[in-house]
This record gives structure tokens, sequence and C-alpha cells, in this order.
């Protein structure tokens, strides 16, 4: 790994850890809040969203142990480094995130199916209050935490952005089932809670496609395999290509393109024109890794 490569993985770090920090505290301090008011409001859905709260937290750890190993070295034994444990860890929030969900949405379910709506107890002022604090806090994280996904493009803060995004949707949920609660209509907390669970179940899947997308070697998008293309034959010494593979490892992309040039230069004329696009493609293209040039004479 060279200077520049272990600055961008530092860099990489210490901008993960600062994001997690920042959104553990503010989730510590939400879930608990959340926790009290459900308590004393007598709302069920205001004590799952605490519960979904809870779980951001666990699942901000998680992306930070994820991202820390991924960001190790390369070695003996993984001379391709670690970049696929980050998605690893992204599995793991969508496990939580879908655990999480399943016990809110069964909770939900039960009291609905239960029928004793009468005995139901109308959710208090504070549960509304709350959900609308919950609301804008969650949004806030969910930008805040994408900004820097996006900035420094990790598939593990950007799953941590959405647990956010589906920790607002969730507040939506509570805040509607709250009201309607205090309308009239008690069993409209727990329907809120069931709303809650299926918006979980979805950032669930949604987080886990996208890892396993990452761990089986997907290609790129062909928008970023057309700009690979078009920054070879920039080359005026290359005369073709015959071929261009690219897969994403992680957050990071490996490219293999085996170009033409003509059939009369010397090895040391190709393998310079080979290292020339070599060098090109690692300038313009921060995400790629590694890159292997294979050179065929042209006939």
């Amino acid at each position: 790994m060279g200077k520049n490569d272990k600055t961008n993985e530092d860099n990489f770090q210490k901008v993960a850890n600062e994001v997690s920090v920042v959104t553990i505290i503010g989730n510590t301090i939400l879930s608990v809040i959340k926790l009290f008011a459900g308590i004393i409001a007598h709302s069920n859905a205001m004590v799952s969203d605490a519960v979904h709260s809870a779980s951001d937290v666990f699942s901000t750890i998680v992306v930070i142990i994820g991202i820390r190993l991924a960001a190790k070295q390369s070695d003996k034994e993984h001379p391709y480094g670690h970049e696929r444990l980050e998605c690893v860890a992204a599995i793991i929030l969508a496990m939580v995130l879908f655990i999480t969900g399943l016990g809110i949405g069964m909770e939900a379910l039960k009291n609905i199916f239960t029928g004793d709506y009468v005995s139901l107890q109308i959710p208090g002022i504070l549960a509304l209050i709350v959900a609308v604090v919950s609301i804008l806090s969650k949004e806030g994280m969910y930008w805040y935490t994408r900004y820097y996904a996006k900035k420094i493009d990790s598939s593990a803060l950007m799953a941590d952005a959405w647990h956010h995004r589906s920790d607002a949707f969730s507040s939506v949920g509570a805040l509607i089932g709250i009201g309607g609660a205090r309308l009239g209509f008690p069993i409209m907390d727990s329907v809120a809670s069931l709303v809650i669970f299926l918006f979980i179940v979805k950032a669930a899947f949604d987080i886990f496609k996208d890892a396993i997308d990452k761990m089986v070697d997907h290609s790129c998008d062909e928008e970023t395999e057309k700009q690979i293309f078009d920054c070879v034959m920039e080359n005026e010494n290359v005369l073709g290509i015959d071929l261009l593979q690219t897969r994403i490892f992680g957050n990071k992309i490996y490219v293999d393109v085996e170009i033409q040039v003509d059939g009369s230069y010397t090895l040391r004329e190709a393998h310079n024109i080979a290292e020339s696009v070599h060098k090109k493609i690692e300038r313009n293209f921060s995400k790629v890794k590694h890159i292997m040039v294979h050179v065929n004479p042209k006939a």
C-alpha cells in the first residue's frame, strides 16, 4: 500500500469514527427519551420506536468494527485486502434490523388480533411530542450520515444512514398511530407498530441486497465501464480493446483489460504503453484498487 493509499484509509476511518460516535450518542439519548415517553404516555408504538432506536446504537457499533477491519492492509493470507468485511458488517446490520422489526411486528399483530380494544390505553400527549422530536432528529441523522457515507464511499455507513431513515419513517408511523389513538381509535397505536415493522423489513432487505451484490463480484454499472473504456482509448497507441471486465470488491473496483497495439513494437515499447494505460485509469478513477493490462498484437 502506497503512502497516498495509507493516508486515504486513515481519513476514511477518521470520518467514519467521528460520524459513528455522533450518531451513537444521539441514538442513546433518543432511545431513552422514547422509552420514557412510551411508558409514561402508555404508547406501545413509542416503546417499539424506542427499541428501534436502541438497535441503531448496536448497528453503528457493528459498522465501526466492520470499517476498521475493512481498512486493514493486505497481508499474506489476504493479498487482495479486507474490503469485503465492510459488506459483512452491512449484512449483520440487515439481520439485526430484520429481527428487531419482526419482534415489533409480532407484538403489534398480537394486540390487533386479540380484539381487546377496550382495554388498550389511549396514549398521552407526551408520546405525540416525542414522536415529532424523533422524526426531526432521525431525519437529521440520516442526511448527516448519508453525506459522509457518499463522501468516503462506505456501504456500511450508507446502510447505517438508511437505518436512521427507517427509524424516521417508524416515528412517522408512531405519530399517526398515537394521533389516531388519541382521536378515539386505540387500535391505531398497534397498527402504527405494524407499519413500523414493514418499513424496518424493507430497509433490512435493501441493505442486505446491496451487500450481497458487492460480495459476489458484481460488475460496475455500464456508465462507469464506458468511462474506463473511453479513458483507455484516449491513448493514441491503443488501437482497440479486446476485453474489458470489472468487478466490485467491497467498495473498490478491480479492472482487467486487453488492449491492441502495433505488433511491430518491441516488448519494452508494449510494456510502456500498458503502464501508461494503467496509470491513467488509476489517476482518473479513485475507486479502482487494482488494474491488470494485457497487451495483444494488432495484426
